[in-house]
């Protein structure tokens, strides 16, 4: 019997980019690095919690960041979450993103990962991420709309994505976005056009409420659980 982790584990070893980027715009796809690691500790992931046919609910966010997924190839989750959280060894540097963190609070306050993942599967709408590199010659993180001529180069890429993740076998009465602002946007005029999704329900990004409301991160927690459970 195929599972829902033999189709994210499949849809991961496949995804790619081939487009052209604008210039100065890198791709981020961790599961392309030299080694097999970062595949072999996703897969671990998604063996233990969608080794099921479960229908779940799909939370799509932005793309993913160089310290979360770009280490351990699972959205919202870097290495001390996979350890801690999740009980899956990692070998190799230790990250720490902040959005992570939140929404392994988030996690917790639902009753674990196997309550939560159990009940909803995270992706983005692109599924890959972007680096850019800074002054000072290092890389950094880069949002698929913070340009223009980026989001146009990557929209058939994120629509294929879009149509990839339904197919794991979500619902699609409801699709849960992180971000309030421009990628909720992008996503609200993609389902007016296709049709994905009954409704689109709104959350401020974690990475938002780290920065910017970290003193108030558990009101966001309360928020997140209301509408999540709603």
């Amino acid at each position: 019997m195929i599972t829902f982790a033999d189709r994210v584990i499949d849809f991961n070893r496949k995804v790619e980019f081939r487009g052209k980027l604008p210039e100065g715009i890198g791709i981020m796809n961790p599961f392309r690095s030299e080694d097999e690691y970062i595949m072999q500790v996703s897969t671990a992931f998604y063996r233990k919690y969608y080794d099921d046919n479960r229908p779940r609910r799909l939370i799509l966010g932005i793309n993913p960041g160089r310290f979360g997924a770009g280490f351990t190839g699972i959205p919202f989750t870097d290495t001390k979450r996979l350890t801690m959280e999740c009980g899956i060894p990692y070998e190799g540097r230790q990250t720490h993103e902040p959005s992570s963190v939140f929404v392994y609070e988030v996690i917790r306050a639902y009753g674990g990962p196997e309550k939560f993942y159990g009940d909803f599967y995270i992706n983005s709408l692109s599924p890959l991420g972007f680096t850019q590199k800074g002054a000072n010659g290092k890389e950094k993180n880069y949002n698929y709309y913070d340009r223009p001529d980026l989001t146009a180069a990557v929209t058939e890429f994120i629509l294929w994505n879009i149509r990839e993740q339904i197919s794991m076998g979500v619902s699609t009465d409801v699709c849960w976005c992180l971000g309030t602002g421009k990628n909720e946007k992008f996503l609200r005029a993609l389902n007016e056009k296709y049709r994905f999704f009954g409704e689109i329900i709104a959350l401020e990004h974690p990475r938002f409420i780290m920065q910017y409301r970290s003193a108030f991160r558990h009101d966001y927690i309360r928020k997140y659980l209301d509408l999540l459970r709603g």
